[in-house]
């Protein structure tokens, strides 16, 4: 990217992609700074909303990494005087769902670590005689794993050699139906298995916290009640989708005399290792729903698996596992609850709210119109960023702003915000599964795109029905 002049220990930058983004977020910022453009918001508020947009387009193009970003744009609001003191700047990093998310992480490469996932994935695995029934079986058992490994990128992995070994079994050949609707429920259904449970990953998570700061608490409990039923159902909506795209045969048959998969799943006992790990995960898992009765907060069993994972003489969870966190999207997390922080201590939301109430006649809008404009705003930020917690935190606040104001339920607004944000996939770079898949499979960025449409218009209907008939009687 740089070479180094004659003579000289300098070196010359190429103008780079990156380059240009790092000068567009430097000339944004003195601009606003120096000629504040929107007079009609207090000076702090525009230059929070500055930081708040060279931070995302910091994020969206990485001409650095993620923590030095992030701790880059928490700073500028100390520097800037937006909030009055570096604590203050910081305070998204003492969020406990920072540390929530962390802690999951360090579960979910435990499971991984001891080939748990694998193990259980091949025990869940009975293929039936044709290559629909084993695509059904797959898409059985992904669900079933998702209760018990947070990690959609988790089970993907686990999953693609099950998918390559069906298909060698099946004498199949590259690219046919059971293989395309394979590695798209492995990339784009799976993830949406995530959303069933509040600790089923890092997009329930950043929900239930903003709906608990802005809305109401809701329990682990409460939170599989509401989300369980539209999960599953959108779930299998989007995968028999999958399959009948790509007309998955049912016809070819297995060579009965032929070792396969059922073989190899049925390979002796769980090791001590491994059954020590189910216990903990199991024991984490009943604790969730016993301390949604008692009002035990859910971070306190997940810290109480990983220390024990971590106990001399276990060391299931090591230094090495700390180290391979993905300490970027932490910190990004973190940065970016700071920064909302700060948009609302300055009030910048809600003055932004009533600004666009005077351009957008928003009070001529129907209930129904008004959640589509709100939904399409949410699908629109989300096509911009790599994962869908970072965009639900970004997302999330303004739209639930929108709702208060204008009279629509924000706690079902924020679970539609949710299922349509965490099902669109529309470029690869949305979701890592799908990049997973993308790059193993025998999928298109064409193929990526079309499906991702067809998620999304699958969440929006049981979006729909969840709000009409399924959430009021629940909630």
């Amino acid at each position: 990217m740089t070479d180094w002049l004659p003579g000289r220990g300098l070196r010359a930058p190429e103008l780079s992609s990156q380059t240009v983004t790092l000068a567009v977020a430097a000339a944004l910022l003195l601009a606003v700074v120096g000629l504040h453009p929107v007079s009609v918001l207090p000076v702090r508020s525009q230059y929070a909303l500055s930081v708040f947009v060279v931070a995302l387009l910091l994020w969206l193009t990485k001409p650095v990494p993620y923590a030095i970003s992030s701790l880059a744009c928490v700073s500028l609001l100390y520097a800037l005087g937006v909030v009055d003191s570096f604590e203050a700047a910081v305070s998204g990093f003492t969020s406990s769902l920072v540390y929530f998310l962390l802690v999951l992480l360090l579960l979910g490469n435990a499971v991984r670590s001891v080939g748990l996932d694998t193990r259980l994935a091949n025990r869940l695995l009975s293929p039936d005689s044709t290559p629909r029934g084993a695509f059904r079986s797959i898409t059985r058992n992904v669900l079933v794993l998702a209760l018990f490994m947070p990690s959609a990128m988790a089970r993907a992995v686990a999953f693609i050699p099950i998918v390559e070994e069906v298909t060698e079994e099946f004498d199949l050949p590259s690219g046919s139906g059971f293989e395309r609707a394979s590695f798209l429920l492995l990339g784009h259904i799976n993830p949406i298995a995530s959303m069933a449970l509040m600790t089923g990953g890092g997009m329930a998570l950043v929900t239930s916290g903003i709906l608990a700061t802005s809305v109401r608490p809701l329990s682990w409990v409460e939170w599989a009640v509401l989300m369980i039923p539209p999960t599953v159902v959108l779930y299998v909506l989007a995968a028999v989708a999958a399959g009948l795209f790509n007309a998955v045969d049912a016809d070819s048959t297995v060579d009965p005399d032929k070792p396969g998969i059922a073989d190899a799943s049925a390979d002796g006992e769980l090791t001590r290792e491994q059954g020590f790990v189910a216990a903990v995960m199991a024991g984490t898992v009943l604790a969730w729903v016993v301390g949604s009765f008692v009002g035990l907060p859910e971070i306190l069993p997940a810290v109480v698996a990983v220390t024990v994972l971590a106990l001399p003489g276990v060391d299931v969870i090591d230094a090495d596992d700390v180290k391979g966190l993905s300490w970027g999207v932490l910190f990004l997390i973190g940065a970016t609850l700071s920064i909302l922080d700060a948009l609302e201590a300055t009030q910048t939301i809600a003055l932004v709210v009533d600004l666009l109430a005077r351009f957008v006649p928003f009070e001529a809008f129907s209930h129904w119109q008004l959640v589509g404009l709100l939904l399409g705003f949410a699908v629109a930020v989300r096509v911009l960023f790599s994962t869908g917690s970072a965009a639900i935190v970004v997302i999330l606040p303004i739209v639930l702003r929108f709702a208060e104001t204008f009279g629509v339920t924000r706690l079902y607004l924020g679970l539609a915000v949710l299922l349509v944000v965490g099902s669109t996939t529309i470029l690869p770079f949305n979701t890592t599964a799908v990049l997973v898949s993308l790059d193993r499979g025998p999928l298109t960025n064409r193929d990526v795109t079309l499906f991702g449409f067809v998620t999304m218009g699958l969440s929006l209907v049981v979006v729909t029905l969840s709000w009409l008939f399924y959430w009021p009687l629940v909630a």
